[in-house]
């Protein structure tokens, strides 16, 4: 039995975890790249369904190795992990696959929200803190999750674009996206230069503001979402000529993609799911896979944004003291960490 996207099990007690236990296999393997996300409980979901017995009991593991390591940077309990885990792993790491990855730079510019939108962020960011405590205080970490990510979602809203944050004070405010409009000066100088750009956004609605912009701008682009049955490329005519994400192609053939550029509007994921790295690094110039590549991450100041990558940082140390066992100690999602994101700037 082979398991893809194992990390969709790493709960044991969902149902589909239970069923994936009661089916009789002689050989198991799973297949994921984000083994651990959050917490050492993940690893130990998944060594339980292919190997039980391992690591133990889920009591056992968490007395003997996730507090420790997790709570106290015990360096010596995660060595003694990594051993035993290591001969049941198979890792393709990054630098293995160098060779088929272009040369990549890659930017972080922090923006500055302007007067407006930054007064937004900091009624949201109150609202929600106190609704983040308040729900932690009555129901625990753990059964608060949906407001925390609610919270999480709406405060990420605010820094791509105010509008995206469905309030009618929002909407009569007219406040400017300073991210959206730092965007469009790079995208009419780098069109200007020739240049194609891949955009990343979470949020299929920050992707339609966006659309407006080009528009507006005489620039001719190509979006790609998930949305409908399949997910299907939808070529926009707009006047102006070849588009920064793809070059005109002759009918009935596919177009291909040429980045040089690639602009996370909003890199960051939710706390709980934080999202593989090295996602700007799968799209390359297929007939030149050498060509070199400029990953630009738009992050706004004094802000959630801010902080989670650091709190990314942090978590993925969690991996790779798995994987290393001489890499630096993993951290946990705590309480600690929701007031680093909520509290004030």
């Amino acid at each position: 039995m082979i398991v893809d996207e194992a990390q969709n099990v790493k709960n044991p007690d969902t149902n589909a975890a239970r069923i994936l236990r009661q089916i009789d296999a002689r050989q198991r393997f799973c297949l994921t790249g984000t083994p651990v996300e959050n917490h050492l409980g993940e690893l130990w979901a998944l060594m339980d369904f292919l190997n039980p017995g391992l690591l133990g009991d889920r009591r056992h593991f968490a007395r003997t190795f996730r507090l420790p390591i997790e709570k106290n940077d015990d360096a010596p309990r995660r060595q003694a992990l990594a051993r035993r885990v290591q001969p049941f792993l198979l890792r393709r790491t990054k630098a293995q696959v160098a060779t088929e990855l272009p040369p990549k730079t890659e930017i972080i510019e922090r923006i500055e929200m302007e007067a407006g939108q930054s007064a937004i962020y900091e009624a949201v960011r109150l609202t929600m803190h106190r609704k983040v405590r308040e729900a932690v205080a009555a129901k625990g970490l753990d059964r608060s999750r949906i407001i925390i990510l609610d919270a999480l979602l709406k405060l990420r809203q605010v820094c791509c674009d105010p509008r995206l944050v469905k309030l009618p004070s929002v909407k009569k405010s007219g406040a400017a996206s300073a991210k959206l409009i730092r965007l469009m000066e790079m995208l009419e100088e780098l069109v200007a230069e020739g240049r194609r750009v891949l955009l990343f956004s979470q949020f299929t609605s920050m992707l339609a503001l966006i659309e407006e912009r080009l528009a507006a701008a005489g620039i001719a682009f190509v979006k790609i979402t998930g949305r409908g049955p399949r997910p299907r490329h939808t070529r926009r005519a707009v006047p102006g000529g070849r588009g920064p994400g793809f070059p005109d192609q002759p009918q009935g053939r596919r177009c291909r993609l040429e980045p040089d550029c690639r602009r996370h509007g909003d890199p960051l994921r939710s706390v709980v799911e934080p999202g593989r790295r090295g996602a700007g690094d799968r799209p390359r110039p297929p007939h030149r896979p050498d060509k070199p590549v400029f990953v630009h991450r738009l992050v706004t100041l004094n802000t959630i944004e801010e902080k989670m990558l650091e709190l990314q940082r942090r978590k993925g140390a969690l991996a790779d003291g798995l994987f290393d066992p001489e890499a630096g100690g993993p951290l946990d999602i705590t309480a600690d960490d929701l007031e680093l994101l909520l509290a004030t700037r």
